[in-house]
């Protein structure tokens, strides 16, 4: 099964709906952590508070018990009073009077000895009272309660206020403060209902800013994709709307328009390129055509041998012109070679310069290089673009043709110099385009396919190097830069 395949189950396939949710389940988190984090902090400062009314209490009831008073049983906070040798508590205040200490003490008697107490913090067990609920789960009833304690000696007290404590001489009196239990639960749970309300409401808002601004920001990406839908290969010539916000949208829009230029462009040399085709490949067809067709109506006065030697250059003609075509097309749809190979550049043309035969025409092809020039590349695709160079070079030359191959830096120079006409500045770059010929290169039989040029300078780019035309005082230079290769090692 695709791993993406649960993910499309369950994902909303809308851009808005998912960043809605995703912004949502983000805040969510985010929201958890910090409400974890805010009812532990309650939690903690509610119980301080807790501590911090008890231990005062705590203070209080012992500074009126050293001052012989007992204390009044109206109180916030719960406490208990008792003593040694005494059954009933000394006093109590607040929800104890829920357990009747006036009967029976709730909170366990202090041991005869040992020291009295600092105000520690321990636990009590509470009995089960008359009112006792066990639904009710702020009742200390039935449970261990947090208390805050402290003992005070009867004798160290004058007889007249341990008379009105009404305690034995030599008891032991011990002060009991309840933590209230439900001071912090109380706070909580009120701020856990305030959270939780306050958490459904904002990631019901943040879902739905979310959604609406996603939703407006895309407008103009919708807008783009209707228009770019209505573009055809046949017409690529509408745009989409470059907004003037300066964001991504923009960019997009920029890129977009980029994009359908270039195919707009591609759109227009393709036709460009089918029609030269075409233009080129109707001459040697019309011509060898025409040739058999008047040797075929006069048998007897046709010169069989001339008519034989000019269907074979005609379709020489169209050989050497579909095999240019062909090698354009495999260029332009990037086929993929052999491995690299390294080549001496200078020995591959030291070797083509002694192929040609010149003698002919008087004319002298040399090659200038005193030493081995290593490059990366396919041989046969070196070999095709130095023999298309020096073909060009061949056409127009009145009498030399000179090819120099230098190292320079990381880069391998070759150059092909002719003494010919050579090629005005305004057409320095249009020679490099397909079928293109200048005027004195326009003989179908001596000024070649239009194609020579631009094969070189693709197969240049193809070995990450260029080909440019460089100005002459005498003739046309072609200078060709293909990057450098180490020396190989010996084998």
């Amino acid at each position: 099964m695709n791993a993406t395949e649960p993910r499309r189950r369950w994902w909303p396939r809308s851009v808005r709906a998912g960043a809605a949710l995703a912004a949502a389940s983000t805040a969510a988190v985010i929201l958890a952590g910090i409400g974890w984090w805010v009812y532990h902090d309650v939690h903690r400062q509610g119980t301080q508070i807790a501590e911090e009314q008890a231990r005062t209490q705590l203070g209080s009831l012992c500074e009126q018990l050293r001052q012989g008073v007992i204390p009044v049983s109206t109180s916030a906070v719960p406490y208990e009073v008792v003593a040694t040798g005494r059954r009933t508590a000394v006093a109590y205040g607040g929800s104890m009077a829920d357990f009747d200490p006036g009967t029976r003490h709730v909170m366990p008697t202090p041991p005869t000895a040992g020291t009295a107490a600092l105000i520690p913090l321990t636990t009590v067990r509470i009995p089960v009272n008359r009112h006792y609920n066990p639904r009710d789960k702020f009742s200390m009833a039935g449970g261990t309660q947090r208390v805050m304690t402290a003992d005070i000696w009867a004798d160290e007290l004058s007889s007249d206020k341990v008379a009105a404590l009404g305690v034995a001489a030599a008891a032991k009196l011990r002060v009991y403060v309840v933590v209230l239990p439900y001071t912090a639960e109380a706070i909580t749970e009120i701020t856990d209902r305030l959270l939780l309300l306050a958490g459904i409401v904002s990631l019901v808002l943040i879902a739905a800013v979310t959604y609406f601004a996603v939703r407006i920001a895309l407008r103009p990406v919708e807008a783009i994709r209707v228009l770019t839908a209505s573009v055809t290969a046949s017409d690529p010539r509408e745009r989409v709307t470059v907004p003037a916000t300066g964001h991504e949208i923009t960019a997009l829009a920029t890129t977009i328009n980029t994009t359908l230029q270039r195919l707009d462009n591609a759109a227009a040399q393709q036709r460009r390129f089918v029609a030269d085709a075409a233009h080129e490949l109707r001459s040697p067809l019309t011509t060898l055509l025409a040739s058999l067709e008047v040797a075929l109506a006069y048998p007897e006065r046709t010169d069989w041998p001339a008519t034989a030697t000019t269907a074979a250059r005609q379709t020489r003609r169209l050989q050497a012109l579909a095999e240019d075509l062909l090698l354009l097309a495999r260029l332009d749809t990037r086929t993929p070679t052999a491995a690299p190979e390294t080549v001496d550049l200078a020995a591959l043309a030291s070797r083509l310069t002694e192929q040609y035969p010149l003698a002919e025409r008087s004319l002298t092809l040399s090659c200038d290089s005193t030493a081995s020039v290593y490059v990366h590349g396919n041989p046969d695709e070196l070999e095709r673009l130095l023999r298309n160079l020096i073909d060009n070079a061949i056409r127009h030359a009145a009498h030399r043709i000179q090819i120099t191959v230098r190292n320079q830096d990381d880069r391998v120079v070759l150059t092909v110099h002719d003494d010919g006409p050579g090629v005005p500045t305004e057409d320095a770059e249009r020679i490099f385009e397909r079928f293109v010929r200048l005027d004195d290169a326009r003989s179908r039989d001596h000024g070649g396919t239009g194609l020579g040029l631009a094969i070189a300078r693709d197969l240049a780019h193809r070995h990450r190097g260029t080909l440019t035309f460089t100005p002459r005082t005498l003739g046309a230079c072609f200078e060709l830069r293909l990057p450098r290769a180490p020396i190989p090692a010996e084998k």
